[in-house]
């Protein structure tokens, strides 16, 4: 398809800067495709309300890693550039993937020192050799150090990966630590938070309960690759990045009865979503799964494991906006954005949700 059809207007002050206070006060647009009330507005809180017992929600448990360095080159000359890194990707105990900029400063071989400092005083300054390079200012580092010390070392010198959409307007602080984690992340590994988790509070999760609705959890670890725009004139043209990620039998167990019993599977987040439909049959039974996922969903695309997915708004052209529009259709999607902007609804990380239903 071609990408020009997943472009909208979204004027740049809806994009949350920061997450509503509390989160399950965000506001949630409820999107029935073909019913006599297409858009309903409604809050985070009423989630409870607007789903049946029996209903399973799978939320993605994945921890964001401060995955964003900043350091110099060293070694080449005297006056040695800034370089900035994402870490997207953990090949093993030394070695990440990254995107970097400038990456014309940077070749095969060279040395970046992120900080000079650490809280542990054997760490001192954390260098890492490039030693791949490829196009799109992706490369791999090796680390000097390993393992737990490793990761504590970039925990330390780190910054939270903000999307660029908030980045390019504030610096990342000390309240995003919190503010950029789910209540269920424990599973480190992703350089960008499951959003659609960042409105759950213990409160509404209580509630939830209550009503006999029990959250599942799966991890997808969200790679760097997610902010990544669509630049192919069609979608076929699009390749996405590889994301590793696991549903235990036991989870996938509790689904398929949970559907044979007449409850729903609730997505929470385009992660979950993916994910569940890379370990489904074409039956539709969600199997144990543990590896890489590349699975890019345009409309055409038949679900077969989700049956609603709650999710926050997404940007044109990107490629979260096109798995919306495949689940409840381009045409309903576009008018419940072009709803959503005139109403003031927040868009993307930090934003408000929406309550898809599946297209007729």
């Amino acid at each position: 398809m071609r990408t020009d059809l997943f472009d909208f207007d979204l004027p740049a002050d809806r994009i949350a800067l920061r997450p509503a206070v509390p989160r399950d006060s965000a506001r949630l647009l409820v999107v029935r495709p073909g019913a006599p009330v297409e858009l309903e507005d409604r809050s985070i809180s009423d989630l409870p309300d607007l789903l049946r017992p029996g209903d399973c929600l799978v939320v993605n448990n994945s921890k964001v890693i401060a995955a964003r360095l900043s350091g110099r080159r060293i070694g080449r000359g005297s006056a040695e550039p800034g370089i900035k890194a994402t870490l997207h990707k953990r090949l093993d105990g030394s070695h990440w993937r990254a995107f970097v900029k400038p990456a014309k400063k940077l070749e095969v071989g060279d040395t970046v020192r992120f900080g000079t400092e650490g809280k542990v005083c054997f760490l001192g300054e954390l260098d890492a050799q490039v030693s791949q390079k490829d196009e799109g200012g992706e490369i791999t580092l090796s680390f000097s150090f390993h393992g737990p010390v490793l990761d504590q070392a970039i925990a330390e010198r780190g910054e939270m990966p903000l999307p660029p959409y908030i980045a390019s307007r504030r610096e990342p602080d000390e309240q995003d630590r919190a503010d950029y984690q789910t209540l269920f992340a424990h599973e480190e590994g992703s350089v960008a938070a499951p959003t659609a988790g960042l409105h759950f509070t213990e409160r509404l999760l209580a509630r939830l309960k209550e009503r006999g609705i029990g959250p599942h959890e799966v991890t997808l670890h969200v790679g760097a690759g997610t902010f990544l725009p669509v630049k192919a004139e069609d979608t076929a043209g699009h390749k996405m990045h590889a994301e590793s990620g696991s549903v235990s039998g036991e989870t996938a167990e509790a689904l398929n009865a949970a559907r044979a019993k007449g409850g729903r599977v609730v997505a929470v987040g385009s992660t979950a979503l993916r994910l569940l439909e890379s370990a489904a049959g074409e039956d539709g039974r969600v199997r144990a799964f543990s590896g890489e996922t590349a699975i890019f969903i345009t409309p055409g695309y038949k679900f077969r494991a989700v049956d609603l997915m709650l999710t926050n708004f997404h940007l044109p052209r990107s490629t979260l906006f096109m798995l919306v529009a495949a689940f409840s259709g381009l045409d309903v999607m576009k008018r419940a954005y072009a709803h959503a902007v005139r109403a003031g609804y927040r868009f993307y990380s930090y934003g408000d949700a929406c309550l898809l239903y599946p297209q007729t």
